[in-house]
């Protein structure tokens, strides 16, 4: 029997709810499916990891896939980005999963594999917004997004409001707020007291470029899933 890693994900799930994304999930998922340890690590090398991984990459295929069907004509772009968290958000089936997944990627050897993700979700989010950018802001519009997902997600798995308003109304709150630095940075611009200052600093990022085109294990890939 030839099982894709999708197969696998969707006989792991049930057993990640009370084992987590660890070898036990993974190998009572395998013998669910009647799928040997040797073919099981030909799938996924890393095991559950991999597992996890895709799930999370899943949920942005899904995000992306309705922002595309969305109607955002009439929203403020403020607005685009704070629909586009929510969709994400709501792209999830298993909230569960998502809270182990964060005890996963907490640990120190996992956090590089979990800061990746993070950074894939805001990757996905402002390239399916049309962003343009092949400068340093390329980078800053990524990271400071990063920073706002990964805040909106640990506030969200201790949510308990109706319909999730209190999420929604956090996301608003955390995109103010990136709002006013970015007020901030074009009035230090402007001052003539911090003008040379921020001269200096744009031409010492002006060499940075946005990457062509990103090796897959590289910040600013985004993989669809298998």
């Amino acid at each position: 029997m030839t099982l894709t890693k999708t197969q696998l994900l969707d006989a792991i799930l049930p057993h990640v709810a009370f084992d987590g994304w660890n070898d036990v999930a993974f190998r009572a998922a395998c013998a669910d499916v009647d799928l040997s340890a040797e073919e099981a690590k030909g799938i996924c090398p890393r095991g559950a990891t991999d597992l996890a991984i895709l799930f999370h990459v899943q949920g942005d295929a899904a995000m992306v896939e309705a922002l595309a069907a969305a109607d955002l004509s009439d929203m403020r772009f403020r607005d685009k980005v704070a629909h586009a968290i929510r969709l994400r958000l709501d792209a999830v089936q298993d909230k569960e999963a998502v809270r182990r997944g964060t005890v996963l990627f907490a640990l120190p050897h996992m956090a590089p594999e979990g800061s990746k993700l993070i950074w894939g979700t805001a990757d996905a989010i402002w390239t399916a917004l049309g962003d343009t950018s092949d400068d340093v802001n390329w980078y800053t519009k990524r990271a400071t997004l990063s920073a706002v997902y990964g805040s909106v997600v640990l506030f969200w798995l201790g949510d308990d409001s109706i319909d999730g308003q209190a999420t929604t109304d956090f996301i608003d709150r955390r995109i103010d707020n990136v709002m006013q630095f970015e007020t901030f940075k074009a009035a230090v611009t402007k001052n003539p007291l911090t003008k040379p200052f921020a001269s200096l600093l744009g031409s010492l990022t002006s060499q940075l470029k946005a990457p062509k085109a990103a090796p897959s294990d590289l910040p600013g890939s985004w993989n669809k899933p298998q």
